[in-house]
Parts: structure tokens; C-alpha cells; sequence
């Protein structure tokens, strides 16, 4: 049995349950709040946190795959405050967000960089992060994150894939990457990934929810990669019901067994006022798939096995893929493709 690490302390892959792949507790940067935010309170925001992921997980939620890392003020240690008080498992991420530039203090260490030619710290950081835990907390990352947005493939934003995908193949560990589906960059996370020797079966491609080009997502699917369609909520980027029916048209297709289902949302975020949060993206939280979308999805004709096969069997497959690569069998990867297919639709 594959054994997934979380912020509490590696689990069973049977464990794992229902999962929301894409998500954030905190979105909180250390700089930013010891500076200026001087309100900030401490076990408020941890006692918040804890509620919200207590009713999450009453709700059906079993996991919770917090894609924050570096960049995006990645602390473990608030994490896990968090994670030893509710019953929901957290898998928590390692790799570096940017949408052009690198962090000053990777600007003159590194191959070609500097006074000295170095190997990239940026590989020796997240394997540590995936082997031996993040800083002295003991917490391994389950995962890998990265992104590639409007700004395009930049050297900054290539020099971080090349090291998550170097890291990926040296631990096995999966890959999440942000994207931006106007501009396809999904495509060029693929090509700049695989020539790393990534298997592109084991990276997701968020927020391919994004858009309706079926035939993008198409491409993107049989190139092997899981679909993150992961911003259910946010219908200031798209609609509510353009979001569900292209998952529904893709379960049609048969492809539920290359998607994933979630909503990007936090327990709280610097990035966002929290009253005009509130006020433009009312519905952006972390239920909209255990209330509104899930239900929804049943009601137009979509199979439990389909819905299953989304928020269970895909995150159990892609995480647990290192340990299935080292010939443990998990439940998708042991099932028949087409036998999966004839069963997304109760209609079709």
C-alpha cells in the first residue's frame, strides 16, 4: 500500500478519501505581515481555519492538497497548528510560485550564475523538502507546484520547472502546474516538463477549468495529464454553469479518469480585501464541490462512478504515483480505461 505524507504524518493511500486537489489554507507572506499587516492575529486565524476545514470536512471532504508554496508565503508550521486539531488530511506542496522572476536570493546562485557555477539550489530544496521534511518540522511534501501564466515561459519561470521537473524524476513525487488556458501555456508546461523526463500522466494542469476549448483540454488530456478544473467559484474568470457543463461534455468524452475537481479558494489570503472578496466572488469558497457542484453534476445525468473517479480515484492515483511506479496498484491503475469511460454517463 502507498504510503502518502501529510502535515500530520504519512497515511495510507486509502486514506485519502475525497479530495480537493487545489487548494490554499493560508496565502499569507511573511515579509508583507510582519511589515504591514499589524492587525494580524495569530490563533484567530489558526481557530478560523480550523472550523472552516471541521465543516469541510463534515461535508465529505476527506483531504485537502494545499498547492502554497514559496512565493505564495508557504508556512508549515501554521500548517500544521492547523492540521493537528481537524480531521481532514493535508498534503502540503513544495517548488517555487512566479510569474516572471526569481526570488533575489536565487539571482546569483546557479549554473552560470555569479561567482561560482553551481548546481541549481533550487533541486537540493525541494528534493530535501520531499525526502527529508520542510525546514526542522519534519513534514515531508506530498507534491510538487510550479506555474506558467500570460507572462509565458520567462527564465525565471523556466529555470523553476526545470528544477520541479529534475526533482520530480529523482523522487517520483507528481507535479501540479499553474497555467493560463487563453494562452495554452498548459501545452508548454508539457513540452518543457516531458524534456525533463517527467511522465506527463503523473502532472496536473491547473486551471484548465478556465476555459471551454474542449479541444485544448482534449490535447492536454491525451498527452496523458490530469485536468485541473479547480476554480469553481470564481465566475468573475467564468461562469458557474460554462464551468459545469465542460466537465460534463468531458465526462461524456470519457475523460473523468483525467480530471480532478476543486475551487482554489483559502481560509484567508493577504492577496484579497476580505469584504470585496466577499462582495465580487460571493461563492468562491471550499464547498461549492460538496454542495453545488457535485449535486448539479447529478442531477444533469452524470454517474456516481464518473464523480467518484474525479474526487477519489484520479488525487489516489496522482499521488500515491511514485509508490505505482514502484509496481504498487491502485484502483484506477488496476482498472480498464474503457471500462471506466462506459460508465461517466447514466445516459450514454
Amino acid at each position: 500500500m502507498a504510503r502518502i505524507n501529510t502535515a500530520a504524518g504519512p497515511i495510507d493511500a486509502d486514506q485519502l478519501g475525497t479530495v480537493l486537489s487545489h487548494e490554499h489554507i493560508f496565502v499569507l507572506n511573511e515579509d508583507y505581515r510582519i511589515n504591514f499587516l499589524t492587525d494580524w492575529d495569530e490563533a484567530a486565524r489558526v481557530d478560523e481555519a480550523v472550523a472552516t476545514l471541521t465543516e469541510l470536512k463534515a461535508a465529505g471532504v476527506d483531504t485537502l492538497m494545499d498547492v502554497s508554496v514559496a512565493g505564495l508565503g508557504r508556512n508549515v508550521e501554521r500548517v500544521a497548528k492547523v492540521a493537528e486539531r481537524v480531521e481532514l488530511n493535508i498534503v502540503v506542496a513544495t517548488g517555487l510560485f512566479t510569474f516572471h522572476d526569481l526570488p533575489f536570493q536565487f539571482h546569483y546562485t546557479g549554473p552560470g550564475l555569479g561567482y561560482d557555477d553551481l548546481p541549481d539550489p533550487l533541486d537540493a530544496a525541494f528534493i530535501r523538502d520531499l525526502t527529508e521534511g520542510v525546514g526542522d518540522t519534519g513534514i515531508k511534501a506530498g507534491f510538487l507546484f510550479c506555474a506558467i501564466e500570460a507572462e509565458g515561459l520567462s527564465s525565471g519561470v523556466e529555470r523553476v520547472m526545470r528544477s520541479v521537473g529534475r526533482a520530480a524524476v529523482q523522487t517520483g513525487a507528481p507535479v501540479v502546474v499553474h497555467t493560463n488556458p487563453h494562452t495554452q501555456s498548459g501545452l508548454i508546461a508539457q513540452r518543457v516538463l516531458a524534456e525533463e523526463g517527467v511522465d506527463l500522466t503523473r502532472v496536473q494542469i491547473a486551471h484548465s477549468g478556465d476555459t471551454t476549448d474542449l479541444d485544448y483540454l482534449m490535447r492536454l488530456a491525451d498527452a496523458g495529464s490530469i485536468l485541473g478544473m479547480d476554480r469553481f467559484g470564481l465566475d468573475v474568470l467564468l461562469p458557474y454553469s460554462d464551468r459545469l457543463r465542460t466537465v460534463r461534455e468531458l465526462v461524456e468524452r470519457g475523460y473523468a479518469d483525467r480530471m480532478v475537481l476543486s475551487q482554489d479558494s483559502s481560509s484567508f489570503s493577504d492577496w484579497f480585501d476580505v469584504a470585496k472578496r466577499q462582495e465580487y466572488v460571493p461563492d468562491w469558497d471550499y464547498f461549492q464541490i460538496t454542495k453545488r457542484v457535485i449535486p448539479d453534476l447529478l442531477s444533469e445525468g452524470v454517474d456516481q462512478r464518473a464523480i467518484d473517479i474525479m474526487t477519489r480515484d484520479v488525487p489516489r492515483r496522482f499521488l500515491s504515483s511514485g509508490a505505482a511506479q514502484a509496481g504498487v496498484e491502485t484502483e484506477v491503475g488496476a482498472a480498464d480505461p474503457a471500462a471506466i469511460r462506459s460508465i461517466s454517463m447514466k445516459n450514454s
